[in-house]
């Protein structure tokens, strides 16, 4: 029985009490998502009022014993995969990023390296395929393990694995190129 269950129950009743609820504990994790993949605040906000519109439709279908969260990081993925698919570009990373890891925390004389890296991952992840940005953004910003990514994805782990792999290859290659690590990736994800 996950934590969900008695509000999931209820909301295959049509209580849509259930539904504020659940909208309330999972909002900004939805958010996050789209918007990680969008890079587009207004259409990370479209993405998720479908996602819980979606929930709502689909009630009957949401298994109440197992967890919420990979339906919901399933539906989100689909919806930002049509975004894209339709869009074909992305808005600048650097928004973003700093609505995600907030202000400059470091000493001013760091700002100007600091800036450097961000632009240097914005760049690299730029580059990644799309399967391989939602394993990234999924497993660095939203901090789930591999057999979590390999649910919402509903692919093998080692298709994941193998993802991951590539994303990380890449950048790593592209972030060396400027003299950087994967440790900026590290920084910006925590």
């Amino acid at each position: 029985m996950s934590l969900d269950t008695p509000l999931i129950l209820r909301l295959q009743a049509g209580d849509l009490d259930a539904l504020g609820a659940l909208y309330d504990r999972y909002r900004l994790t939805v958010y996050r998502t789209a918007l990680a993949v969008t890079r587009d605040p207004d259409v990370a906000e479209d993405i998720l009022q479908e996602v819980f519109l979606r929930m709502n439709t689909y009630a009957a279908s949401i298994r109440a014993d197992a967890p919420l969260a990979p339906w919901l990081y399933r539906v989100t993925i689909n919806l930002t995969y049509t975004w894209f698919a339709r869009h074909k570009f992305l808005a600048p990373l650097d928004e973003f990023l700093e609505r995600l890891i907030g202000p400059v925390r470091h000493r001013p004389e760091n700002a100007v390296e600091h800036r450097d890296g961000r632009e240097a991952v914005q760049q690299a992840i730029d580059a990644l395929p799309f399967n391989q940005r939602i394993v990234v953004i999924l497993h660095y910003l939203n901090d789930l393990s591999l057999q979590e990514i390999a649910e919402v994805q509903n692919c093998p782990i080692g298709t994941i694995k193998s993802r991951l792999y590539y994303a990380r290859e890449t950048l790593r290659q592209q972030l060396e190129a400027k003299s950087l690590t994967l440790e900026v990736l590290y920084e910006f994800s925590n």
